[in-house]
C-alpha cells in the first residue's frame, strides 16, 4: 500500500477542507503528507514534477488517456486530443487543492509541483503543504507556515497564484503535445478553476456564491489566465433560471463526436443549453 495503516496522518489548516471536499465528492480523496515525508511513486501514483517535465512519466500517462478513448468511443484519438484529455483529467482536480480550501475557510495553500502526487484510477491526490495564505482575525494565522494578507483581494492574488504556480510546469511538461501556444494553454486552466469550483459548489449548495465568488477572483485581466467565467442565466421551459457559461478554450471533444459537445462550449446553442439543463435541474 503506499500509505501503511501504522503510517501518521498529517494535518493542517487545510485539513478542514480537504475533508469537507471528500465528503460531498467521494471521486477524489486528498492524503496529507507529513513534512519530511514524499510523495508517493508506485502503485499508480505520478509525481507532479515528473509531469512537469515532459518525459517518460507523461507518456506513460498520456498512455492511459489513449487506451480510455480507444475503450469509450472505439476510435484513435489525435495525440494533441489525448494530451488535452489527460491535462484535464490532472488540472481538474489540482485546481481543487487550491480552489476549495479558499473558498470554504479562506485559506490558500502554495502547492509546488514537488508537492503533489497523483493516482487517478483511486480519485487520490498526496500533498504536503508547507505555506498558506490566510486573513487578519484567521486562528491558523498563529499557526507555522502561515502567511497573513490584509484582505479579500490580496487574498483572491493568492490564489491566482498558488494556481499559476502549480500549474505553469505543467503546462510547460503538456504544451509540446498539445499543438496549442501558452494563451490557449491558460485559456484552459482558466476553465479548470472555474469549472473545478463552480461543481463543488453545487454539491455543497453554494453555487451561487461560486459564481459571485469566481467573477471576482478571474475579472479578465489577470495574467497569465485567459478569459472571464463568463457566466449568464438562461431561462428554462418553465421560467427556472439555468445559470450556464462560455468556456475559454475547447477540449476538443468535438473531434470524437461532433454531435456531442460539451453543455458550457461555444459550439453548443443556447437551445441546446436549455434542453439539456432542464432534462438534470
Amino acid at each position: 500500500m503506499p500509505f501503511p495503516a501504522s503510517a501518521p496522518v498529517a494535518t493542517s489548516a487545510l485539513t478542514p477542507a480537504y475533508t469537507r471536499l471528500t465528503e460531498v465528492f467521494t471521486g477524489l480523496r486528498i492524503t496529507e503528507l507529513a513534512e519530511t515525508e514524499q510523495p508517493p511513486q508506485s502503485s499508480g501514483w505520478v509525481a507532479a514534477a515528473r509531469l512537469a517535465e515532459g518525459g517518460p512519466a507523461l507518456d506513460a500517462f498520456l498512455a492511459w488517456d489513449n487506451a480510455q478513448v480507444l475503450k469509450d468511443y472505439g476510435q484513435q484519438a489525435r495525440p494533441d486530443v489525448v494530451a488535452g484529455f489527460g491535462l484535464h483529467r490532472y488540472a481538474w482536480p489540482a485546481c481543487l487543492l487550491v480552489t476549495v480550501p479558499w473558498f470554504l475557510d479562506r485559506r490558500v495553500p502554495r502547492l509546488p509541483v514537488t508537492n503533489v502526487a497523483f493516482q487517478r484510477t483511486l480519485g487520490r491526490m498526496a500533498v504536503r503543504v508547507t505555506d498558506f495564505a490566510c486573513l487578519p482575525g484567521d486562528p491558523a494565522a498563529a499557526l507555522p507556515g502561515a502567511h497573513v494578507v490584509p484582505d479579500e483581494e490580496a487574498l483572491r492574488a493568492e490564489v491566482r497564484a498558488a494556481v499559476a504556480d502549480h500549474l505553469g510546469p505543467v503546462l510547460t511538461g503538456f504544451g509540446p503535445r498539445m499543438r496549442r501556444g501558452p494563451r490557449a494553454l491558460w485559456g484552459m486552466a482558466t476553465d479548470e478553476i472555474v469549472e473545478g469550483l463552480w461543481y463543488i459548489a453545487h454539491l455543497l449548495g453554494e453555487e451561487r456564491r461560486a459564481m459571485r465568488e469566481l467573477e471576482l477572483l478571474l475579472p479578465g485581466a489577470t495574467k497569465p489566465y485567459v478569459g472571464k467565467p463568463a457566466f449568464r442565466e438562461l431561462t428554462g421551459p418553465e421560467g427556472q433560471s439555468l445559470p450556464t457559461r462560455d468556456r475559454a478554450s475547447c477540449c476538443l471533444f468535438y473531434t470524437l463526436r461532433p454531435e456531442d459537445t460539451c453543455v458550457t462550449c461555444p459550439r453548443t446553442c443556447d437551445a441546446d443549453r436549455v434542453a439539456r439543463l432542464s432534462a438534470t435541474a
